[in-house]
């Protein structure tokens, strides 16, 4: 049985609080253990004691914009080791990168869109199981090395190494590999993703799966998306809400 999230929720804004809690109490894999009005009071109520080196929680959902010290900044007081997941709740994108810095999963725009906030929640799992793998298995092995496909009467078998991006077609994803070739895969995109290697692959739309060192431009656009160019020339939509997690994975290190 899945461990279900212990989640606290960190907002100035009563009705802010509510549509998370609400939507959390929906979720019966999540937990709501605490939920504060501002920084100082959720670090006196969260902050983890020298002798209990293991969070209280799994997930910080934490607004921005707060009296007092901000969202970002309550998150920033934790030592890196023991910092929570977190998930930034903010009306104002631009706080984005300094929260990828700070190993912020998502971020989500208010006012909140369910979807959105089911997605979320699904990157805070995933990021959970990553810290809890042993450091050996966090090796290629750990991911989808291999595709098997249908085509007709055939097996047809496609190396993970061989595919640029994959976009979503209903409840299929279609493989665009090297060869110039498209493969219809029968499984769902947000699924495929959980499979995939994150150090190579990233979800930049809900339509749209890119390998990262495939692509070989991005272009900030008006509505604050990005059109990305591969390599070979292909055109990929990123949304605003995956922006600040390709920055921060193209940056140079």
């Amino acid at each position: 049985m899945t461990q279900a999230l212990r989640v606290a929720v960190v907002d100035d804004e009563p009705l802010a609080r509510l549509g998370v809690t609400a939507r959390l109490a929906a979720l019966p894999d999540c937990t709501l253990v605490g939920e504060f009005t501002d920084a100082q009071s959720a670090w006196a109520g969260l902050a983890t004691s020298s002798d209990q080196p293991a969070p209280a929680i799994d997930v910080l959902i934490v607004d921005v914009q707060m009296p007092g010290d901000n969202g970002l900044d309550l998150l920033a007081r934790w030592p890196q080791a023991q910092r929570p997941v977190a998930i930034v709740l903010t009306a104002h994108a631009e706080y984005a990168v300094r929260g990828f810095e700070l190993q912020v999963v998502d971020y989500l725009l208010k006012p909140i869109d369910d979807a959105r906030f089911v997605e979320a929640l699904a990157r805070a799992r995933h990021a959970l199981r990553l810290r809890r793998l042993p450091e050996d298995a966090t090796s290629a092995g750990t991911w989808l090395q291999r595709f098997e496909l249908r085509e007709g009467e055939r097996r047809v078998f496609v190396d993970a190494q061989q595919v640029k991006w994959i976009e979503a077609d209903a409840d299929y994803a279609v493989l665009h590999t090297a060869d110039g070739r498209r493969h219809l895969l029968r499984e769902p995109l947000h699924r495929l993703a959980d499979r995939l290697d994150p150090v190579q692959f990233l979800r930049v739309h809900r339509s749209a799966i890119v390998r990262l060192d495939q692509i070989a431009e991005m272009q900030a656009l008006s509505n604050r998306d990005a059109l990305l160019r591969l390599k070979d020339g292909t055109p990929v939509r990123a949304s605003r809400t995956h922006v600040p997690a390709l920055m921060a994975l193209l940056r140079p290190r």
